[in-house]
């Protein structure tokens, strides 16, 4: 019991910094073989943690607290001060310069109502809509305080992946068929 929870623990964490495993398919199959060794409250709760633990990175980079080693810092700026911008380069500023409005002012509405984007983004630690990884990044970006952050996803992750969790052994119940 103790390795399958170490290893959905790192599945989760997986998941959650490379999005290209998904963590729920991994728990529903384990859970599927494993249902009567692993309590699905238990499983949830891992599962949880690993995904709110591999989604901080995103979340501090997106506050601004995760920076570019320095040596990585000074090789970028250095690059940049050689080149003159491109044509390319300055359409695509100008192409994008409505959205970093629309960041900004949506920034500016987060930070006069902290109460939409804690719910927003409580509602999609549960339900994935909007998506939990556009949530996290827009969370550390209005500066979500991060107890509340760890929190709130703490609790919707949970909720999230015990239902899962449970939902192969409450189908199997309900069509008759042992796992």
């Amino acid at each position: 019991m103790l390795t399958w929870l170490c290893v959905a623990f790192g599945v989760a964490v997986g998941s959650a910094l490379l999005p290209v495993v998904s963590v729920e398919l991994f728990l529903i199959t384990v859970m599927t073989g494993e249902s009567e060794t692993i309590p699905w409250l238990l499983m949830g709760a891992v599962v949880a943690a690993g995904q709110v633990v591999g989604k901080l990175p995103y979340y501090l980079a997106a506050r601004g607290s995760i920076h570019l080693p320095r040596f990585l810092h000074e090789r970028l700026h250095r690059h940049r001060q050689e080149r003159p911008p491109t044509p390319r380069r300055e359409r695509w500023r100008r192409r994008t310069k409505r959205m970093r409005g629309w960041l900004e002012a949506l920034r500016e509405r987060c930070h006069r109502h902290p109460h939409w984007m804690a719910s927003t983004y409580g509602v999609s630690s549960v339900v994935g809509l909007p998506p939990y990884m556009a949530t996290v990044v827009l969370a550390g970006f209005v500066n979500m305080r991060p107890s509340l952050f760890v929190g709130a996803g703490l609790a919707g992750r949970f909720v999230r992946f015990s239902l899962l969790a449970a939902s192969p052994a409450v189908a199997a119940g309900w069509l008759g068929i042992p796992l």
